[in-house]
């Protein structure tokens, strides 16, 4: 099998998984409801090239719930939402990027790995498809476990307009 990427188009709103330009899989996701930026603070996604540079949550039940890239021991239901509102959830895995491009998406106000910039999963109730996310590509929890199992770290994810 050869090397495997991701592509992200901000435009669609899908995440491709790729393997020699062929589309492997497909998602709808849901990146920045304010658009593409790379400053830190902007709450934009991120463009350019990125690699994934750490994936956690392997094995954890879908719906399990992270803070600060760890499991909190709750599992995402809607009784736990209404008892937090307004909580940006982060769900079931994480793919956490790095940016690669020097003073694009990497080091400085415009790292995007120092900004928390994810792949994971969301709550059903939110929807995909849209932007609507405060910088990260928000997935849906059944396909982001999908997609964990099948990349490693160090895949490329191509985040473009």
């Amino acid at each position: 099998m050869d090397e495997l990427r991701i592509r992200v188009t901000l435009f669609d709103q899908r995440l491709e998984l790729m393997e020699d330009g062929t589309v492997l899989r497909s998602y709808r996701v849901s990146t920045s409801r304010y658009g593409a930026g790379e400053r830190a603070g902007s709450l934009r996604t991120p463009r350019g090239r990125h690699v994934v540079r750490a994936m956690i949550g392997a094995g954890a039940p879908a719906g399990t719930v992270f803070r600060g890239r760890r499991r909190t021991g709750e599992i995402y239901t809607a009784k736990l939402a209404s008892k937090h509102p307004g909580r940006d959830w982060v769900l079931s895995r994480i793919l956490w990027l790095s940016g690669t491009e020097i003073g694009k998406n990497r080091l400085g106000a415009v790292d995007s790995m120092r900004r928390y910039i994810y792949i994971h999963g969301t709550p059903d109730r939110y929807a995909l498809g849209t932007p609507a996310s405060i910088g990260c590509i928000r997935m849906s929890d059944e396909d982001v476990i999908e997609l964990f199992d099948m990349v490693s770290p160090g895949t490329v994810v191509n985040i473009e307009e």
